[in-house]
């Protein structure tokens, strides 16, 4: 078997050849380590015999960025990858370059534990059978014919005996079958952005990360960018670090405010000021105390009173909106002058952990002549009771005045608008397939929906619609994954998995045993974007990739679209109504409707010129096009990218029309400003149910915060969970994908990230097995004694695959959502970052290191 592996990877065998030695060997192939896999043959757009050929490869990974991936087919087999060398390299116009994840992509796709057929759950029978085997059952092979039967067919009694709100399902492709069966429970949350979700809208504020901050040519105006919780060196791979050096040799100086001195702040020699998770709130409240106290127009002009005054409302007892009692403004709440606590820096101290001189100085670098970025990734609103963060960094830069001029921006800066804000400069068009209205309204939190599953009640608010809140009764029998992560990636994953072993049927669409496939009674094997037709993928505004198909898809797995029709067809729905076009007609499509800016910056028009033999080879409908590109050239190419340069048409100023002309340019907002004293987010929050706010920003301390790890506060006696535990996004993985791959365990073991101090008090070594409790779960991880956290805080790494002790209840493959628990508050954020452990040296025998663990490799 080894010689026939060397024979593939030396390409000694034809195409031909190694299709058929496959077939014979597929039964005893163990693959372990191989980069390549079994392929099925009659592959329309594969290379000849001997021919190889570089294709423009599939990253479709949720990093934020998005690079170019070439991947080069030799004899039908992926020999090499490369990256972007589509034009020279320059700061001005950057290749889009992969990251190490990206580059191991074919170890992913041709992976050996790759899922080669439909499967079943050895005790599964309909009703669940015995539900406790869930995670630890055997599996049993099945066809396809076999599989969709027994799935259609308990759906079928399940809608007979409960009706359609018993269905909970993702919102894939399924989803719309089910949608036209007669609907489903679906799920809701805020995710990635947390309370940047729900309280921009009201407040006026930029809705997202692209329209948040200037363009990245524009953010080398900045004399000073101030970064708070951002790690895009870790997070959004690709050229977000590289746009923030270019920064840094322009002149300018970085300043960081995070729990954690990490990988871009090094790079950018930022000064350091740690401050503990979920209080950035309070930080910011100090800053805004030193603002007021310290200005004076003459002599130390801190504060833009002219933005304030034309631009907001709420500030001060004067610019108070009518009918709003002039006592709750934000400035007299900073000052302390009705309730006698002045928010001062040593006030913020105390919840922050940052030196009271460091808050001050902090607020003396934002001084409005300055250029400043004030910019923000998401992680630190993914805390709960995080609603009025956005809300004070609104505020913060409203006084300061950095907002809506060149040089000088404040709001997000992550993911797809990582460095670079402003709309997209060229977009794929759409696929031409319709929506389907889902008949029932039934939508849950994701930070109650495992509770509700097992309580059978959950609080309605609509689906980001956030109504007021309704408790209503819940019965679910079925739970369907088609397109996300959710066990994994949710709030509370121990509850999770209770409720994954309480209903009658779990069926997962999957490429690998997940944590989802895991914990289900059908697994489904899905085709990669590799083994698609083709698609594209953007992960800034000056780029569009596209990519086209390497291989044939793998053994029997098929992609998620034929799934659902195949089900739709057992169901009695007809797939047509929500699959009317095939995929390739889906792919042109998205070809023709492509756009690009035009050289006015303004107008858009068609990027790719298409002729009439383009729509015959293709055998699609569509109508001949002139745009900037040949089809032909851009499916070789794989990509096009709007070329900028200093003083270009394409620059973007965040919020620079409503500046300059507030009354001509309103905010959507019922003042049509900036609201600093804002009653509608208010109203959002307070009529969800789950936790109250004021109309301004205040720091309200989050459940399971940093004053959640003291018994008593006030008398500094620490509790049970004395420990802050953070969830850093890692270069092993994109969220969780990518975790399977031994390339990537072997380089990135993933391990508990201690500060030296808070080690040694506990006696903790680098190497150490480390026990991490939470209330909601245990995990192990391996120490790593580290400077780069502050005290008080550990870092475990985002989405590691979960690997149940099933005797101990402890989670060996440390997993970040085991600890974390479905805490509901505010706008029904998800609190990744506001979790409270214990941590203490694992006197068992140690842990074995991921990359040694056996793969999950079934048949």
């Amino acid at each position: 078997m080894t010689n026939f592996i060397n024979k593939i990877n030396d390409l000694n065998l034809s195409r031909r050849s190694f299709i058929k030695a496959s077939a014979a060997a597929a039964a005893a192939l163990p693959l372990t380590g191989c980069g390549n896999a079994l392929m099925k043959t009659n592959a329309e757009t594969m290379t000849s015999e001997s021919e190889e050929k570089w294709i423009t490869a599939a990253c479709w990974h949720n990093c934020g960025s998005r690079c170019l991936n070439k991947a080069l087919v030799v004899d039908g087999v992926v020999v090499r990858q490369k990256t972007d060398d589509t034009h020279p390299d320059s700061p001005d116009y950057p290749q889009l370059r992969a990251c190490l994840r990206g580059r191991s992509q074919r170890q992913q796709v041709f992976g050996a534990d790759r899922l080669k057929y439909p499967m079943k759950r050895k005790h599964w029978e309909p009703g669940g059978g015995d539900k406790s085997l869930r995670g630890k059952d055997e599996w049993v092979r099945i066809s396809w014919e076999e599989a969709l039967d027994a799935i259609a067919g308990e759906m079928k009694r399940i809608k007979e005996e409960n009706g359609n709100r018993a269905f909970f399902a993702d919102g894939g492709p399924v989803s719309k079958v089910l949608s036209l069966y007669g609907g489903y429970v679906g799920n809701w949350g805020t995710t990635s952005r947390g309370t940047w979700h729900g309280t921009n809208g009201p407040i006026g504020f930029t809705p997202s990360a692209v329209e948040g901050i200037n363009d990245r040519l524009d953010m080398r105006n900045c004399e000073t960018v101030i970064m708070f919780s951002m790690n895009p060196a870790w997070s959004a791979g690709g050229n977000p670090s590289y746009n923030f050096l270019q920064v840094k040799k322009a002149g300018a100086e970085f300043i960081a405010v995070d729990p954690y001195y990490n990988d871009t702040y090094a790079l950018l020699e930022a000064d350091w000021i740690p401050s503990r998770p979920s209080s950035d709130t309070a930080l910011l409240l100090g800053v805004a105390h030193t603002l007021i106290v310290e200005d004076n127009p003459a002599t130390n002009p801190l504060i833009d009173w002219e933005f304030l005054k034309n631009n907001t409302i709420g500030f001060d007892a004067d610019s108070m909106p009518e009918g709003a009692d002039p006592k709750e403004n934000f400035k007299d709440y900073v000052l302390g002058t009705y309730d006698g606590v002045p928010k001062t820096a040593e006030w913020a101290a105390e919840i922050c952990g940052a030196e009271p001189d460091r808050i001050r100085y902090l607020a003396r670098a934002m001084n409005k002549n300055k250029k400043v970025a004030i910019i923000f990734g998401w992680a630190s609103a993914r805390t709960q009771n995080a609603d009025s963060l956005p809300h004070i960094v609104m505020t913060i830069g409203a006084m300061t005045g950095h907002i809506g001029k060149s040089g000088h921006m404040c709001g997000v800066s992550c993911h797809t608008g990582s460095s670079n804000g402003g709309p997209s400069l060229v977009s794929a068009g759409k696929d031409g397939l319709p929506s389907v209205k889902n008949p029932v309204d039934d939508s849950i939190n994701h930070t109650e929906m495992w509770p509700a599953i097992l309580k059978g009640k959950y609080n309605f608010t609509g689906n980001m619609q956030w109504l007021k809140g309704e408790m209503r009764d819940i019965d679910i029998r079925m739970i369907y994954h088609d397109t996300s992560a959710r066990l994994q990636t949710a709030d509370g994953m121990t509850k999770g998995i209770e409720a994954h072993r309480k209903v009658d049927l779990v069926v997962s669409h999957a490429q690998f045993l997940t944590t989802n496939a895991k914990y289900s009674d059908f697994v489904l094997p899905l085709t990669t974007e590799w083994e698609k037709i083709g698609g594209f993928l953007t992960g800034n505004r000056e780029i569009l990739i596209m990519y086209s198909q390497i291989t044939e898809p793998l053994y029997e797995c098929h992609d998620d679209q034929w799934i659902a029709m195949e089900l739709a067809k057992r169901l009695g729905v007809d797939p047509a109504k929500a699959f009317p076009i095939d995929g390739r007609q889906q792919l042109f499509n998205q070809i023709m409707g492509a756009t690009v800016v035009a050289e006015d910056g303004k107008t858009m028009e068609p990027l790719v010129t298409i002729t009439q033999a383009d729509i015959d080879e293709w055998k699609v409908k569509g109508k001949p096009q002139t745009g900037r590109i040949t089809l032909k050239e851009f499916k070789e190419k794989g990509i096009y990218q709007v070329e900028r340069k200093p003083g270009d048409n394409y620059g973007f100023i965040a919020l620079k029309e409503f500046r300059d002309d507030p009354a001509a340019n309103p905010r959507k907002t019922d003042s049509g400003k900036l609201e600093i004293y804002c009653q509608a987010l208010a109203d959002r929050i307070n009529n969800m149910g789950y936790s109250k706010i004021r109309p301004i920003p205040t720091h309200t301390p989050p459940v399971e915060g940093y004053e959640a790890t003291f018994k008593d506060w006030k008398g500094k006696e620490k509790g049970d969970y004395p420990y802050q535990v953070i969830n850093p996004h890692y270069l092993r993985r994109s969220h969780s994908v990518f975790d399977n791959v031994q390339w990537l365990r072997e380089t990135w073991p993933n391990p508990v990230f201690i500060n030296v101090n808070d080690a040694k008090e506990k006696g903790i070594k680098d190497g150490d097995t480390v026990l991490l409790t939470s209330q909601h779960g245990k995990v192990l991880r391996t120490a790593l004694v580290t400077e780069r956290y502050m005290p008080g805080v550990v870092g475990l790494p985002h989405g590691s695959w979960v690997d149940m002790d099933e005797k101990t209840g402890i989670d060996t493959g440390g997993a970040d959502n085991i600890l974390c628990g479905p805490v509901s508050t505010g706008q029904g954020a998800s609190g990744w970052n506001s979790c409270v452990v214990d941590i203490e040296k694992y006197s068992d025998a140690p842990l074995t290191p991921d990359v040694q663990k056996p793969q999950r490799i079934i048949f």
